[in-house]
């Protein structure tokens, strides 16, 4: 897993790097330019900070979430070696929004309100997700975002439990995609079935004319 972000005008010429989860036992050291992030029991690293990223990366022009290329990430890689710390990025280019089919629906054995999905999603993947939307149901195509997205409001999904049971991703609501003109309120975004292929990735830009001014 590969998550990067930059936002020039937020905090500054950094680039951050997510590899892993949070953990209660984080700490970090600093090598120049360089935070390395990691979880002080494993020795595993969750992330890195890269200062002053535009010096090595002149493209960077965005505001939030970052694709980097195979390119960027060897670069990364090199700045991270001349640092003494290891080489370990790798590429991630497989899509984390994609189109989603509710296959069955149970209601929570702890809940009210909440669901439990089984959901195909691509590579004929099987994801179970907590949900509680009021419109879900079986039968709809719907936008999933998969454990390691970057939400627009810069949230990330993670792993989690709902009430005991264990959830692998998200059902969005057109809100939550920050699709124009989208409804604020609450629900999912029910795809047109006849528009969308199972498993394939959500087009944020074809998804933009869901909801017409």
């Amino acid at each position: 897993m590969l998550i990067a972000s930059y936002n020039l005008a937020q905090t500054g010429d950094v680039l951050m790097v997510v590899l892993r989860q949070d953990t209660t036992q984080q700490v970090y050291e600093k090598k120049n330019n360089i935070v390395r992030i990691y979880d002080e029991k494993s020795g595993k690293t969750l992330g890195y900070n890269f200062f002053a990223a535009s010096t090595y990366l002149p493209q960077l022009n965005a505001a939030g979430q970052v694709n980097l290329t195979a390119e960027q990430v060897e670069l990364l890689n090199q700045q991270l070696l001349a640092n003494g710390m290891p080489a370990e990025l790798v590429v991630d280019d497989q899509p984390h929004f994609v189109v989603g089919y509710v296959e069955t629906m149970e209601e929570h054995p702890d809940s009210d309100h909440l669901h439990v999905l089984s959901v195909l999603v691509d590579g004929d993947e099987h994801l179970q997700i907590v949900c509680g939307a009021p419109n879900i149901a079986a039968g709809q195509k719907v936008v999933i975002a998969k454990v390691g997205a970057m939400m627009p409001s810069g949230a990330i999904i993670w792993p989690g439990k709902l009430r005991g049971i264990d959830s692998f991703g998200m059902v969005c609501s057109a809100r939550e995609l920050a699709l124009p003109n989208a409804p604020q309120k609450r629900g999912i975004l029910e795809l047109p079935a006849a528009d969308y292929q199972v498993g394939e990735a959500f087009d944020f830009l074809q998804a933009a004319s869901l909801f017409s001014a």
